[in-house]
């Protein structure tokens, strides 16, 4: 897979892939379609770079192994990653088309049904 990063080289789409793959269950469903979301909108052509940059922003949060509440904290351990990941998507909603929608279900079904 090519390696993609953002202005602050925080992001690339092999660490993405890696830590969905690797905490999709534990992460859960919603943390999980929202991070879905945010990458197929980012790859849309049309999305603007100030977009891009916000999910780049989200994406790298929820890749990073150090943030607010470490994500092996029961219960609690994705929850800054949801918030982060949700906010991201209120800001770029209007990128979040269906076809990204379809995108990303059909990659969490791969994980989840």
């Amino acid at each position: 897979m090519t390696q993609e990063t953002n202005d602050t080289n925080e992001y690339s789409d092999e660490s993405f892939w890696q830590k969905v793959k690797l905490f999709a269950k534990k992460a859960g469903r919603e943390v999980i379609d929202n991070a879905l979301c945010l990458y197929y909108a980012a790859k849309r052509p049309d999305t603007p770079k100030w977009a891009k940059t916000v999910i780049f922003g989200a994406l790298a949060y929820f890749i990073a192994p150090i943030d607010a509440i470490p994500d092996l904290t029961p219960i609690l351990g994705y929850t800054d990653d949801l918030g982060a990941l949700a906010a991201a998507l209120a800001m770029v909603s209007m990128y979040v088309d269906d076809n990204v929608k379809n995108q990303a279900a059909e990659k969490s079904a791969a994980w989840f049904d």
